[in-house]
C-alpha cells in the first residue's frame, strides 16, 4: 500500500514517547520499556498494523479498567520443561516477555521447553517473541488467540475464533534468520485498519459483510467481524487455515485455561470482563539435535537455494519469511519510520491527555 499521509519519525524518539505514555498509564518502567521496544521494533520491521498504531486501542483498555497496568504475573505450575503463567490481566507484551524468558531458561537446561499463559491481553506481533530466542541460537515458537471472534469457520457464517497467529524464528549464519509471522486468517485485522486509515479498498476475499458476502470495504469488514480463514474458500484450502486456527486455540486457550473461540460471547462477558487471552511459547536448543555450525550452514544453503531458484515470469526476486522485514528495518533505521498521520494524531492526543511531552 502507498505511504500517503505519513510522517517520518525517528525510532529512538518514538520509543521514548511510547515509554513515557505507558509510564503515565501506570506501567512499571521495565514493562513500559519492554512494551515500547516491541512496538517500535515492529514498526521498524514494517509491520505497521501491530506497532505503535495499537497504542490507542491499549489506551482505551487501560482507561476503561479492562487492562491492569501493574499486573501480578506469576507461575501457576511448572515442570522442568513446561510452565503455566497467569498474566494478572496485564498487557500481553510484558506477560509474553516473562513467558519467553522462562521458556528459554528451561530450554537452555533441558534442550526444549514450552510455556502457556492465561489471563493476558493482546501482545502485538507474534514474530517478536520467537526472535528473542535467536541470540541464544534457539528456535523460537509463539502462538496466541484472542477473545473477540473475527474469523468464520469454513462453510460457516458466524465468527467463531480470532486470527490466531503463529510465529517462528530460526537462526541462520550469514543469511538473515527465517522469521515467519502469520495469521491463520487470510489477513490480520490490523491490515483492515491500515486500509481504513488510508481510505483504500481491500482485496476481495479478505473479509465478508454481515450477510456473508465478500466486501472490499475495510470498514464493512471490521464492523461485521467476518474475516475468512487462510485460503479464503474451501476450493482454495480454507479448511487448512480453519484447522490451524483451532490448533492455536487449543494450545493457547484450552491448554492454558484462557478464553477460546466464542466462549466469552456465549457467556455474555465479551467487552465487559478482562479479555483472558492465552499464549503459547516454545524454545528449542539447536545443538540438542546437531552441531550448531552444521545447522546454520545448512540453513544458509537452504535459504540461498530458495532465493536462487528459477523465478516466475515477471518477477525478479524470491523472498523467504522475514527477509522483507529485515531489509525494511535496515532502511527505517536510517530514514525513519513512516507513521500514518492518523496514528501521529492519536499519539499526540493521548500524550496531551496524560500530560506527556510530545516530541517525535
Amino acid at each position: 500500500m502507498s505511504e500517503v499521509g505519513t510522517r517520518s519519525v525517528n525510532n529512538d524518539r518514538l520509543k521514548t514517547l511510547t515509554i513515557n505514555i505507558y509510564k503515565a498509564l501506570g506501567m512499571s518502567e521495565d514493562n513500559a520499556e519492554f512494551t515500547a521496544e516491541v512496538q517500535v521494533r515492529t514498526d521498524l520491521r514494517g509491520v505497521d498494523s501491530h506497532g505503535v498504531a495499537m497504542l490507542a486501542r491499549y489506551y482505551e483498555g487501560f482507561t476503561g479498567k479492562l487492562i491492569e497496568p501493574r499486573p501480578q504475573i506469576s507461575v501457576v505450575r511448572e515442570s522442568q520443561t513446561t510452565a503455566l503463567v497467569d498474566g494478572g490481566n496485564g498487557l500481553g507484551h510484558p506477560v509474553s516477555g516473562f513467558c519467553m524468558e522462562i521458556c528459554m531458561e528451561k530450554a537452555e537446561r533441558m534442550g526444549a521447553a514450552f510455556v502457556t499463559a492465561r489471563n493476558s491481553n493482546h501482545f502485538g506481533p507474534a514474530g517478536y517473541y520467537p526472535m528473542m530466542a535467536l541470540p541464544r541460537d534457539m528456535i523460537g515458537i509463539c502462538m496466541t488467540n484472542y477473545s473477540v471472534p473475527f474469523v468464520v469457520p469454513t462453510f460457516g457464517s458466524k465468527p467463531m475464533f480470532a486470527t490466531n497467529p503463529i510465529g517462528i524464528a530460526i537462526p541462520a549464519d550469514k543469511e538473515p534468520p527465517f522469521v515467519l509471522d502469520m495469521a491463520t486468517s487470510t489477513v490480520a485485522v490490523g491490515k483492515l485498519a491500515i486500509a481504513m486509515r488510508k481510505e483504500e479498498p481491500i482485496p476481495e476475499g479478505w473479509a465478508m459483510d454481515s450477510s456473508g458476502e465478500p466486501t472490499t470495504d475495510p470498514r464493512v469488514g471490521l464492523d461485521s467481524r467476518r474475516l475468512t480463514p487462510l485460503g479464503g474458500t474451501r476450493e482454495l484450502g480454507s479448511h487448512k487455515g480453519y484447522g490451524l486456527a483451532v490448533m492455536v486455540d487449543v494450545l493457547s486457550g484450552v491448554l492454558s485455561g484462557a478464553a477460546y473461540g466464542d466462549l466469552m460471547e456465549r457467556e455474555g462477558t465479551l467487552g465487559t470482563n478482562p479479555a483472558n487471552v492465552g499464549h503459547f511459547f516454545g524454545a528449542i536448543r539447536v545443538d540438542s539435535f546437531r552441531p550448531l555450525d552444521e545447522f546454520k550452514a545448512a540453513m544458509d544453503d537452504m535459504l540461498r537455494a530458495l532465493k536462487n531458484s528459477p523465478r516466475a515470469e515477471g518477477h525478479d526476486r524470491i523472498y523467504v519469511a522475514g527477509e522483507i522485514e529485515y531489509e525494511c528495518e535496515q532502511e527505517r533505521l536510517k530514514n525513519g519510520i513512516p507513521l500514518n498521520q492518523k496514528v501521529v494524531n492519536d499519539l499526540e492526543r493521548i500524550a496531551g491527555e496524560l500530560g506527556v511531552s510530545f516530541d517525535i
